[in-house]
């Protein structure tokens, strides 16, 4: 019993380090509520593993330095589904075999049905309720497919109209196939915007480009104003 919830506690530690990019060792004692020195020994294993990695701060210039954790390559790849790596060698491998059988333009052509097919499968299955409803449902969709999804609602402000939702993914289920096609990142965007057509969908942030996430703000059309 005691080996399962060490488990679990790592586990936890990891997702942690995913969706928050780096936290000290008591930042996770106070999250996770465990004790500052057992998520010590977590840690000291996780680095063991090559799952985390750290680099030492001293705030305010003074005290004794303070350890900040990351996630290594390795613990990211952990959280990724147990298949993605052979699937993504495989689809790499497939579409450097299909873009120099067919050419380039006809290559985009086939990605883009791709992507519109998958576009219409979302649209079909999140339904016709409201923004957030559908939202939730598409993180749902996601996370089935092996994505570590979530959405949070943003403040409105005097410019908007309606609620505004940002939809994140912690990880990239097609990693492997995004750096070696990032193009397909893009036709990921016009996906949701075609998923969701009464709304605008902007990339906020972009695993691809260093960051620890994948993020889009989801927010209604402005309705133009007749005179």
């Amino acid at each position: 019993m005691a080996t399962t919830h060490q488990s679990s506690t790592k586990q936890d530690i990891l997702e942690y380090l995913l969706k928050h990019s780096q936290a000290t060792a008591f930042e996770l004692a106070e999250v996770l509520d465990v004790s500052p020195q057992a998520i010590r020994r977590h840690l000291k294993d996780l680095e063991a593993e090559d799952l985390v990695l750290y680099s030492s701060i001293v705030q305010g210039g003074m005290g004794r330095p303070q350890h900040v954790y990351q996630l290594s390559r390795q613990g990211r790849d952990r959280l990724q589904p147990s298949t993605s790596d052979r699937y993504g060698e495989f689809a790499v491998s497939l579409l450097d075999t299909l873009a120099e059988t067919v050419g380039h333009d006809q290559f985009k052509s086939i990605l883009q049905k791709q992507w519109e097919r998958k576009a219409q499968e979302y649209r079909d299955r999140v339904g016709q309720g409201s923004l957030q409803e559908r939202v939730e449902n598409l993180v749902q969709l996601r996370k089935a497919e092996g994505f570590m999804a979530e959405y949070h609602a943003v403040d409105l402000d005097d410019s908007s109209d309606g609620k505004r939702f940002i939809f994140i993914e912690h990880n990239c289920a097609i990693s492997n196939v995004a750096e070696s096609f990032p193009t397909i990142c893009g036709h990921e965007l016009e996906m949701f915007a075609a998923v969701l057509p009464d709304c605008t969908v902007e990339r906020t942030h972009w695993i691809i480009n260093g960051e620890h996430r994948c993020g889009y703000l989801m927010q209604p059309r402005k309705q133009k104003s007749h005179e």
